[in-house]
Order: C-alpha cells, then sequence, then structure tokens
C-alpha cells in the first residue's frame, strides 16, 4: 500500500519546521501524486533555501516540465546543470542534461505564434 507522505510533510511544515530537505520531499511526494504544480512550488522554495542542492533543481525541473511549464524547466535544468558540476555531481549533471535536451526537441516541433 502506498500511503503518501505528505499529510504528515505538510503538518511539519506548518509547525515551524521549514528547511529545503522539507521542500524537497513534499515536492517528490506531489509529484508521486499526480499534483506537479503543487511539487513545483515545494521545490522552487527547496532551491530558494539551498541553492546547491543539485537534486532538487532535478526534480524541480521535472515538476514544471509535467505542469507543462516547458520554458521554466529547461531554465531550471540548466541552473542544475551548472550547481552540479560546482558540486562535483556529475550523474545529476549528466541526468539534467538529458532532459534539457529532450525538452528542446520537443520546443523545436512547437509551432512559433
Amino acid at each position: 500500500m502506498n500511503v503518501s507522505m505528505a499529510p504528515r510533510l505538510e503538518a511539519i511544515l506548518e509547525r515551524g519546521g521549514d528547511s529545503a530537505s522539507l521542500r524537497y520531499a513534499l515536492g517528490c511526494e506531489y509529484l508521486k501524486a499526480g499534483d506537479p504544480a503543487r511539487a513545483a512550488g515545494h521545490l522552487s522554495k527547496a532551491v530558494l533555501l539551498a541553492p546547491d542542492y543539485s537534486a532538487a533543481w532535478k526534480q524541480l525541473g521535472r515538476a514544471q516540465t509535467d505542469a507543462g511549464l516547458e520554458d521554466r524547466a529547461m531554465d531550471s535544468y540548466r541552473h542544475g546543470i551548472r550547481v552540479a558540476n560546482e558540486r562535483g555531481d556529475i550523474q545529476a549533471a549528466r541526468e539534467m542534461t538529458v532532459f534539457l535536451n529532450r525538452l528542446r526537441k520537443t520546443a523545436k516541433g512547437r509551432p512559433e505564434c
């Protein structure tokens, strides 16, 4: 049985326990629950609280992509790649590069207004 941790995590947040790791966990829970817009909000806060949190940048890009915010996702991935490279987090940088390239290909196929 897959029970969401979101209510318990939200309760911690409501009691003033805000942190990048809490926001990251909430973002991941909302992604699993199929609520990418809500996930993106928490993940955006995570990277504000900890700008060098490369995993949060990666999940933020994913949430923004799933929410249909491709331009924002590309910006998040670019920033996340920079952060990951600076921290030596090569695997995260590679993954975000793959996701960014996929979005670029998708964007090229869209008609311009």
